[in-house]
């Protein structure tokens, strides 16, 4: 089936993964998203690797694995808008889209007429996203912005690693680009919330998203334990600031996880580590009081834990329904029976001479409407053309022109 987005086009002059991020998520949902790139050379990520998924016919380039990460299911026109005829083509394409989102520096696209008050004349309904490093206002409004400088400034290193005095202790970024990512989560949303707005106003509007802004945000319950309590949360490894026992243990043979959320799983897991003494002990009754002694707990119950395999924790465990999991590898996440039956893995085709890359599903679920999988990221310009032609109406001789001024490629 149709996803819910379907018949709303987004014009995407993002690059890099905040941005695009987004609109692959709008483009699953059924958005038809149309990526506009430099060309010659096309977003950045393009060549971030390795590696590479295998050229997909002869003269061909490779695509990186990052592009192909957040760039499903576009389509991409290779257009130059810093020349004239450039602009003219993304704005007759802006006069039939829903939503325009880029990450440009603030105020970067207004000499090229691209800036939202220009492009809100041409089409009032326009949502237009703009994502940069910390946003429209503020002192820092100008500055550059990337994944890993936000979060070191916003905060989320300085809660992340090893805690001071213990080998490895220094600040860490996450593994993953999560300010990048959780951006475009929210300008996701917000793009989707603003097109239900316009449902009922007739308008779009200017959506200022700001990647250290959703860093500080999304500290969750760190900048809320700051907040109320005035003192800055400290890095405590793989251990959780607010439930005890929450973080790895080391079994006989490796580590493992156990998050026991309540005091009923607290009391299981020291029945099945044969220690009961501990949950009958006043100092570890609630978990307020595992808390406040931590220090004391976590040595009992690592001491004990560490007698017996991974393998028997996670099945004692499990049936006795303490939460726990291993700490798997990428590839054995991928693994997982859970992943497979989830169908999690996808294989998407690339280019048109019948390659397949494989490609990483959507985790929404819908019970009445789909998920989109058309095709793997684009080539390079794959579609110029055949959006020129039939969006714009252009015709060989309008597109000639265009490629003889170095507009497009």
């Amino acid at each position: 089936m149709p996803g819910p987005l379907k018949g709303i086009r987004v014009l995407d002059l993002s690059r890099i993964l905040a941005g695009p991020w987004a609109t692959q998520l709008l483009g699953d949902l059924g958005a038809e998203v149309i990526k506009i790139e430099r060309p010659g050379g096309g977003d950045d990520t393009r060549s971030w690797g390795p590696p590479f998924a295998n050229a997909p016919h002869p003269g061909a380039d490779p695509v990186s694995a990052y592009f192909l990460s957040t760039n499903r299911g576009k389509r991409s026109v290779a257009v130059d808008f810093t020349h004239p005829g450039g602009q003219r083509v993304v704005a007759g394409l802006v006069a039939r889209t829903d939503v325009f989102i880029e990450n440009f520096k603030r105020g970067g696209l207004a000499r090229y007429g691209l800036d939202y008050p220009t492009l809100s004349g041409l089409n009032p309904g326009l949502v237009y996203c703009s994502i940069t490093g910390f946003g429209q206002t503020g002192p820092d409004r100008d500055r550059a912005g990337y994944d890993f400088m936000i979060q070191g400034m916003g905060g989320l290193m300085s809660v992340t690693g090893q805690p001071d005095g213990t080998p490895g202790a220094e600040p860490m970024k996450v593994g993953v680009a999560m300010a990048d990512v959780l951006t475009g989560l929210y300008a996701a949303n917000a793009i989707q919330a603003a097109l239900l707005q316009r449902g009922t106003g007739g308008r779009g509007q200017f959506i200022d998203l700001a990647l250290f802004d959703v860093q500080l945000a999304t500290l969750a319950n760190q900048a809320m334990n700051y907040l109320v309590s005035g003192t800055s949360p400290s890095r405590l490894g793989n251990s959780h600031p607010n439930i005890v026992p929450y973080q790895a243990f080391t079994a006989s043979d490796g580590y493992f996880v156990i998050a026991a959320g309540n005091d009923r799983q607290f009391a299981d897991l020291c029945a099945v580590a044969g220690v009961p003494e501990l949950s009958a002990d006043r100092r570890f009754h609630t978990n307020a009081d595992r808390v406040r002694n931590r220090d004391v707990l976590i040595p009992l119950l690592a001491a004990r834990i560490s007698q017996a395999p991974c393998g028997h924790w996670l099945r004692t465990l499990n049936a006795a329904a303490v939460p726990c999991g291993p700490i798997n590898s990428v590839a054995q996440a991928f693994a997982e029976p859970q992943a497979r039956a989830r169908g999690m893995r996808l294989d998407l085709p690339l280019g048109n001479a019948g390659a397949t890359v494989p490609s990483v599903a959507n985790p929404i679920r819908y019970s009445e409407t789909g998920i989109e999988y058309a095709d793997a990221a684009p080539l390079l310009g794959e579609h110029t053309e055949a959006v020129l032609r039939g969006e714009l109406g252009l015709t060989d001789s309008d597109i000639h022109e265009l490629r003889a001024e170095g507009c497009i490629t």
